[in-house]
């Protein structure tokens, strides 16, 4: 039978699922736990999905107030990971009746145009990265219910804050290589302004400090592949001991890495082990395969959502950092004897 063309009502919905309509308005604005029970819930969600019911936001937001609408704030999208990010958040957003509008700060950080007249006119919460942070003051972003992303949670702008325990990562990193034997490390540090660098920086000259006769030296790179090439290429063939392990603070210095160590006629693993973080796409279709530190992008963007939510209804978001896992590939193996 062909559907009608008129918009589908909730006065429909009610008809279809057989309930009231104060009964749809409560499952539909997620106001039903305690209220109707979860059949008569998941009755109503299949019938407004099988008409094709939307509610009307524009006059339901005018009544409220809100407009159930968050920004989640980026660096500008150029690997995968915040776009995991993204469809984590957004898909825990749909589920409680919010839209996600996604926002790249040009050039990755610092100060961004406002893409409202005013962000606390049009939305009702932020997500925003520690790498995009300056783009908040711009957009009045900081004046909203804030949940920043990899931030320090001692100095965090926002009302919580959800991070990756990226330390962690960096210690498994750090002991996976001291395990092998490598003593001489070069970092290849991104080149930019942001706590969770600084976090891997400090990881990891801490946990090498625990052992004789290691060294760090570190060379900064724009989060670039070529960036990286010049950082490493130059930091190689420069006068002293060849490091026998590359730290790379993401994957994309690590290919740049790779690029560097075989233009000067060396070997990945064979001369010099290379290490990653994040576990991109990238990481497996290098080759050797990447040693890398594997983040869970999606169920970041998911907590980070979960966290606005709470601070929106005012309770307390889940504590705690999100587990990373150190997986070995083929770029890492024991040094060659000096």
């Amino acid at each position: 039978m062909a559907r009608s063309s008129t918009r589908p009502t909730s006065r429909d919905v009610a008809q279809a699922a057989g309930v009231s309509q104060a009964a749809v308005s409560l499952v539909l604005g997620d106001k039903w736990r305690g209220r109707v029970s979860e059949t008569t819930a998941a009755r109503v969600r299949d019938a407004a999905r099988d008409l094709g019911y939307r509610p009307n936001l524009a006059a339901r937001n005018l009544r409220l107030g809100h407009t159930r609408t968050v920004l989640l704030v980026v660096p500008a999208l150029t690997t995968e990971f915040f776009a995991g990010v993204y469809t984590g958040a957004a898909r825990v957003a749909a589920e409680n009746g919010f839209g996600v509008v996604l926002y790249p700060s040009p050039e990755g950080i610092g100060p961004a145009r406002d893409p409202f007249a005013s962000a606390q006119a049009a939305l009702d919460g932020v997500i925003a990265s520690s790498m995009a942070a300056d783009a908040l003051s711009a957009i009045r972003g900081d004046q909203l219910p804030l949940v920043m992303l990899d931030s320090d949670p001692e100095g965090s702008l926002g009302a919580a804050t959800v991070n990756l325990d990226i330390a962690d990562g960096v210690r498994q990193v750090a002991d996976h290589l001291l395990g092998l034997g490598h003593r001489r490390f070069l970092h290849i540090a991104a080149d930019v302004a942001s706590w969770t660098f600084e976090v891997r920086a400090r990881e990891l000259a801490a946990r090498t400090a625990g052992t004789p006769g290691t060294s760090v030296r570190t060379v900064r790179a724009p989060i670039s592949i070529d960036g990286a090439v010049t950082a490493a290429e130059a930091a190689l063939a420069g006068p002293g001991p060849r490091p026998t392990a590359l730290v790379c603070d993401d994957d994309k210095l690590a290919a740049g890495a790779y690029k560097a160590v075989r233009r000067l006629g060396l070997r990945v693993p064979d001369d010099i082990s290379v290490t990653g973080l994040d576990d991109l796409a990238l990481a497996t279709a290098i080759d050797p395969e990447l040693t890398t530190v594997r983040l869970d992008a999606e169920l970041f963007g998911e907590r980070g959502m979960r966290a606005l939510l709470a601070v929106l209804e005012g309770r307390e978001p889940e504590s705690g950092d999100i587990p990373v896992e150190l997986v070995v590939r083929g770029s890492t193996a024991p040094p060659r004897p000096s």
